[in-house]
């Protein structure tokens, strides 16, 4: 039945594959193997899901490897499809709440931008800005809950306070970067971003 709906049982069965292993790259013989399909129809369809975005390449020891494009716009809906354990698509009300404040209690924060695959529309490639003085083990414990609930890596930067500010005022490449494109505050205690726009 999901075959008809995507196309191809070997689409259906590499989307299966790589939404249940990312972070994890395979070279083609070997994804061969793996779904038991046969090559020529794995390198056109892998042909056809690079072209859509859904999965990257590259090339290691004369190999080439694939792996799913985390940062793919319908990465999330994909894997609660196709993933073994169940994920949440869209988060409901009540866990945006814990997500949003679970960054914003942490102790020192005095920032939180988020753009990048957490801001609809944001081709930042940076999806979270955390400006403190919080323990980075601290910092690195939320975020890693925070990768659990949307079911992805996310690319964050932590500066301290100080920093920032600097940097903001310099207009430093970084963070003009950020904040020329999309983004969502979170958490801004100073009113440092609407201070400098």
């Amino acid at each position: 039945m999901i075959d008809a709906l995507f196309g191809s049982k070997t689409r259906v069965k590499l989307l299966h594959l790589f939404l249940n292993n990312p972070g994890k790259s395979f070279y083609v013989r070997e994804i061969t193997r793996l779904i038991d399909e046969q090559i020529n129809s794995v390198r056109r369809e892998l042909s056809n899901m690079m072209n859509v975005g859904i999965v990257s390449s590259e090339n290691t020891d004369n190999k080439l490897y694939y792996e799913v494009n985390q940062r793919y716009e319908h990465y999330v809906p994909l894997r609660a499809i196709f993933a073994d354990q169940h994920v949440e698509a869209v988060l409901d009300v009540s866990q945006a709440a814990n997500w949003h404040d679970l960054i914003a209690q942490l102790d020192g924060v005095r920032l939180v931008v988020t753009a990048g695959v957490l801001v609809p529309g944001s081709a930042s490639s940076i999806d979270l800005l955390v400006v403190g003085d919080t323990p980075a083990p601290k910092v690195t414990k939320a975020i890693k809950a925070i990768e659990k609930i949307e079911g992805r890596e996310l690319n964050y930067s932590v500066l301290d306070y100080d920093e920032f500010y600097y940097r903001l005022s310099v207009r430093d490449k970084f963070i003009t970067e950020i904040l020329n494109g999309k983004y969502s505050i979170l958490v801004d205690t100073d009113n440092m971003l609407n201070s400098h726009k």
